[in-house]
């Protein structure tokens, strides 16, 4: 039996050094290693690994043109999810956190069984996951969840809706989709008992601790879950903050934890949880904000004028995303200071990667 070609890839401007196999995507090489790289869909889709190659053979393979336009592949750009190595690479990153790499846990994977299934809404469930072992991981991250389907596994990417205060006991907030290969499993062959299997941890979009200034969360749909994990880690940190929840739903019944908020408005000096309803009607009886949730969140922040530095975390669908990044420009909050996790739709190509 052969050995693995391994070739070199070094990260610059941070001096990174990391092994990779031949046939092995970037990203995953980094993820095994535990280096924190820019990372987003995983499926050559988001754009958020684009990178630059400074020297070396790099072969691109099944992306959009949309995360990694022709042009730029011209000029030398490549998508780490999709790239592959076939000689010693250096590759300059465009993007970089220096905490997420110093913090970056190495990514491996976990046997557990679903313990819990708790309805929200009526297409909304709650997940728990209890492990074999305990995970470590940030506030906000996303792993990859394996269950059986007919002879088959199904696997889907799913951020956490708990903190590091349970890691062996996982939540997830979770939208059913009728035709979800994952989700319309929920409530039939997906019960209490199931063994499941969990890969991660994933995403950059986690909680920054020790920072002074205002928190600004922004969510849609199934966006709650890591935007929830991220409001109950600043709780148990003990941190003080103004912080405002935004959170964009359709009509009154696709609301949850209205209960629980208000029992975090009880705990935190400075919150409040504004929920948006774009589609509400007379039965709703809602008194509270309507329309999208970033025409809200542009209203809303330019009249509190919070003082101080702002730190912006949005979760949701991509429409959602697209729209409030120009509203965070807008209100100047910085782009480093600006940490997005964008439900990237599972495509039939690599129907293993969604959130």
């Amino acid at each position: 039996m052969s050995e693995k070609t391994v070739h070199t890839v070094r990260f610059e401007p941070v001096g990174v050094e990391m092994e990779v196999e031949e046939g092995e995507w970037l990203l995953d090489a980094a993820f095994r290693q535990g280096i924190a790289v820019p990372h987003g869909c995983r499926e050559g889709q988001c754009s958020s690994c684009k990178c630059l190659l400074v020297d070396g053979d790099i072969e691109v393979q099944d992306y959009s043109t949309f995360a990694l336009a022709d042009y730029e592949r011209e000029t030398g750009h490549i998508l780490l999810c999709r790239s592959y190595a076939f000689s010693d690479v250096t590759i300059e990153l465009l993007n970089f956190d220096e905490d997420l790499m110093r913090r970056a846990i190495a990514v491996k994977t976990f046997d557990g069984v679903l313990s819990a299934v708790t309805s929200l809404t009526h297409d909304t469930r709650l997940l728990e996951v209890q492990l074999e072992r305990p995970m470590k991981f940030w506030a906000g991250q996303f792993v990859e969840i394996g269950v059986p389907s007919g002879a088959s596994i199904v696997a889907r990417s799913y951020s956490m809706a708990s903190t590091q205060s349970t890691p062996k006991t996982l939540q997830f907030i979770i939208r059913k989709y009728p035709d979800g290969a994952f989700s319309s499993l929920i409530d039939s062959t997906l019960t209490p008992g199931t063994a499941v299997t969990l890969k991660g941890p994933f995403g950059m979009c986690f909680r920054r601790e020790g920072r002074a200034g205002p928190m600004v969360l922004v969510g849609g749909g199934s966006g709650m879950s890591p935007l929830w994990a991220i409001l109950q880690d600043h709780i148990e940190s003990g941190e003080q903050r103004p912080i405002r929840f935004f959170y964009g739903a359709r009509t009154r019944k696709d609301l949850f934890f209205l209960a629980e908020f208000a029992a975090v408005a009880a705990k935190l000096v400075d919150f409040e949880f504004i929920p948006v309803l774009s589609q509400a009607t007379e039965a709703d009886a809602w008194s509270g904000e309507t329309g999208f949730v970033h025409e809200a969140v542009e209203r809303i922040l330019r009249e509190q004028a919070l003082p101080g530095e702002l730190d912006a975390y949005t979760c949701g669908p991509p429409p959602m995303i697209d729209a409030v990044l120009p509203v965070l420009r807008r209100l100047g909050i910085a782009l480093d200071h600006t940490y997005v996790d964008k439900f990237t739709p599972a495509s039939a190509s690599t129907p293993n990667l969604v959130h």
